[in-house]
């Protein structure tokens, strides 16, 4: 299978984990870690479950991947995740010497890898990674744009109802 299909194939995967975060009420992020043709860790987020800052998807494929190989760094693996990763998760991505990172869709107000500064590739540090972008950013991109639209029609909703509550109570 050429290098294109397997990107497909395995952001698929990290699409599927980011369908678990959305049934907890997550932001539907999800990411899996690939070392020779096999998934070693998957993971999504549970930011609002865990009410920890650190449980972003990228941060526990990492964890698990250090504990399926035994050690810290992740040469030879490639990171498939649904959103341009954080400033956290890129410094994750290049403290584990991930050599390799692919993403979905883009984030203009949070992405450390192309939006808003590009921390994997800059050759300050003591670690660069070859990037992918935008392997099935439509659907990626879609699921995120769904999720928080929802919450906003949420939040309108309990807004309106709120106030018909209080006109009633008037």
């Amino acid at each position: 299978m050429d290098t294109f299909n397997k990107d497909r194939l395995y952001m698929q995967m990290a699409i599927d984990e980011a369908m678990k975060a959305q049934a907890l009420g997550e932001v539907p992020i999800g990411a899996i870690i690939v070392h020779e043709d096999k998934v070693i860790a998957r993971a999504h987020n549970l930011r609002e479950t865990t009410q920890n800052a650190v449980t972003h998807a990228e941060l526990s494929a990492i964890q698990d991947a250090c504990q399926e190989i035994g050690s810290w760094r992740l040469e030879d693996t490639t990171l498939y995740v649904t959103l341009e990763p954080c400033p956290m998760c890129a410094g994750a991505i290049l403290q584990s010497r991930i050599p390799r990172v692919v993403y979905g869709a883009r984030d203009p107000k949070g992405g450390c890898v192309d939006s808003l500064y590009r921390l994997l590739n800059d050759p300050r540090f003591n670690h660069e990674c070859d990037v992918v972008e935008g392997v099935s950013a439509d659907e990626c991109g879609e699921m995120l744009t769904a999720f928080f639209r929802a919450i906003r029609e949420r939040k309108k909703s309990d807004q309106k109802r709120k106030r018909l509550d209080q006109e009633l109570e008037s």
